[in-house]
This record gives C-alpha cells, structure tokens and sequence, in this order.
C-alpha cells in the first residue's frame, strides 16, 4: 500500500478543528491542555547554571592553574563525592517523578484526541498500567544514556589526562576531542531515535494494542518499519519541516501573548492546537497501514463488540472480542446490538 507524508497533514488539521473547534469548548481546553502538559512535562527543557565570577585564588586575580585545582580536588574528594553522589540521587528522583508523569501523561493526552475528549481521572486510571510500562522503559534508556555520556568523558578526559597535568595542548588533547566529539554524537543520535519512534510510533501502538512497551515495539519494527525504512524517514524529514513552521507560529505567538505563552502550562493551552496537530500527524500517519491501525472514530465513540457490547480498545490486533471471545473485522464493527 502507498503510504504518503503529505496526506496526513490534511487529517491531522482536520481533526484538530473537530477536537478543538467543533464546537469550542473552553473548559475542554484547559483540560486537555492540562494531558498535553503532562505529556511534554520535562521535553526539551533543562536547567541553566550560571557561570561564576569571582576572582582566583591569590592576589593577581588570575585563573587557577592545572595544579592548584589538582591539590584542591585532592583535598576535597571525600567531600566532593559525597556532594555529588547527593546531587545524583536527588536528579535521579526528580527525573523519575517528571518521566512517570510524563509517561501517563502521553496516553491521556493521545486518548483526549481518539476519544475527542477533556478528561483526567479517568484515562489516568486506565492507562496505569501501559503508563509504568512505558516509565520503565524510559527512565532505564535515560539512566543507559546518562551512563553512556559520562563514560564517554571519562574515556576523554583519561586520554587528554597527560596534556591536562603539563597544560599543553597535544597529540592527547586532539584525539581526546575528536574521538569523545564524534562517541557523543553517536550516542546523542541513538538515543535521539530511539526516542523519537517511542514516541511517534510505540506510544500509539501500545495505546491501541493495549500493548506493554517491549511487545509494542516488536509489533512497530515488525509491522511499520521493515520494509519501509525510507518512508520512516521521510516521515521524519516532512516533521522537521512541520517543526520549522510550527516553531515559527510558537513564536509568534509568544510574543503576541507578551511572552505568556511562555508559562507553563498557560503556554501549553493558547498553543494547544500545535500540540493537537503533532500528535495527530503521527497517528494519521500510521493509520494509513490499513483496518489494523484505525484510531479515530465518528465523533470519538470507541468501536464495540455486536454481540456483547465489550469496548475493542486494545484488540485491534487480535481480532477477537476480550469480553465473549467473538472474531471481528477492525475495518466493519457494527455499533452493539440495542443501540
């Protein structure tokens, strides 16, 4: 079947308006825009240190050279590692709070659009259980990145350690930088796809599969990447562009607002739409696999079993109904009987 990257964009504006302009509906708004919050909470954001100013040690005010700041660190180590092992755990314990929001987060958000609906309780308790599947999976790939980061500066620094102690710049420091330079892009681009396909294409097949993560992802490389490799990144070259332009309306809106598009999750709902349309171009995308991967449905009503009425969200791809057991073709589900 011909899959394109430009079709979906017409569906994804189009169901956008249904969900947030058919009718307009402001407390729909908010809290929908509250499950996009949730959803992004913590992506692409950081933590800025400023940069010290004050003086070296010393009267000439000078920088301190490569063997005071060895002595210092020797003095301190003990202390130092402590500080840090603290700072650690305290970031580790931060970034598991923001990423097991974050992860129930995406599939109230994603419900919000397939159901055209604002709700919070209770798509948050039902998608516990796909929401710590998919925490797991992310906090663990967070901590293999943090690790993978820090091994590779330490590999850098152990090389250029013989130019650090002279204060040269050599043969050591050259290779320290080229070499720990092009691991960290490595490591960054792995872990910028691995990410970028969790969220494009895993998320939604758990979603509709009602699948944990780990099987989720082996139905994604089985049943919409091999096979069509360039189309995935054809996919990902045509939301490069649509990220330009919406970064653009982002700040143009910013600055119309006077920069309270800026706060969170205020920004999160005036800029709403653009969240809306990024989820729905992915999902319209993968709907055009076939019956199989059908999310959206006449005015956000779940498709039912005929005979016993059970919701066949989650069982798209078995084809049989989880309450009576009865087959069913995911591209002709008449509504339950007595309805």
């Amino acid at each position: 079947m011909a899959i394109s990257v430009v079709d979906p964009v017409g569906r994804a504006i189009a169901r956008t308006k249904l969900v947030l302009f058919q009718p307009f509906d402001l407390g729909k708004w908010f809290v929908l825009g509250f499950c996009a919050f949730l959803a992004v909470f913590g992506e692409g954001g950081g933590f800025h240190v400023p940069g010290s100013g004050g003086q070296g040690r010393g009267g000439g005010g000078g920088p301190p050279n490569t063997e005071e700041i060895t002595d210092w660190i020797a003095s301190y180590l003990g202390t130092i590692i402590v500080i840090g092992a603290i700072v650690l755990l305290i970031a580790l314990a931060i970034g598991a709070l923001i990423t097991w929001l974050s992860s129930r987060g995406k599939f109230m958000f994603l419900d919000g659009i397939v159901r055209n609906r604002g709700a919070v309780v209770e798509p948050w308790k039902e998608f516990r259980e796909l929401g710590n599947s998919l925490f797991a999976f992310s906090f663990i790939l967070g901590l293999i990145g943090l690790l993978a980061i820090m091994a590779i500066f330490a590999l850098a620094v152990a090389i250029a350690w013989p130019d650090l102690q002279s204060g040269r710049f050599t043969s050591s420091g050259w290779t320290a930088v080229l070499g720990g330079g092009g691991l960290l892009i490595v490591a960054v681009f792995i872990l910028t796809v691995i990410s970028l396909i969790l969220k494009d294409f895993v998320v939604p097949t758990m979603y509709l599969r009602n699948e944990p993560v780990m099987l989720a992802w082996a139905t994604v490389r089985d049943e919409l990447i091999v096979g069509r490799v360039g189309t995935i990144i054809l996919f990902y070259l045509m939301k490069f562009v649509l990220g330009l332009a919406i970064g653009m309306i982002a700040v143009a809106a910013t600055c119309a607002t006077c920069c309270i598009a800026a706060i969170p999750y205020l920004g999160t709902v005036i800029l709403l739409p653009l969240y809306v349309f990024t989820r729905c171009y992915s999902v319209c995308f993968i709907e055009q696999y076939g019956p199989d991967w059908c999310f959206f449905t006449p005015d956000g009503v779940l498709p039912r079993c005929a005979l016993c009425g059970c919701s066949l969200h989650g069982a798209m791809g078995t084809r049989v109904c989880p309450g009576c057991g009865t087959s069913f073709d995911p591209g002709i589900i008449p509504p339950p009987l007595g309805l």
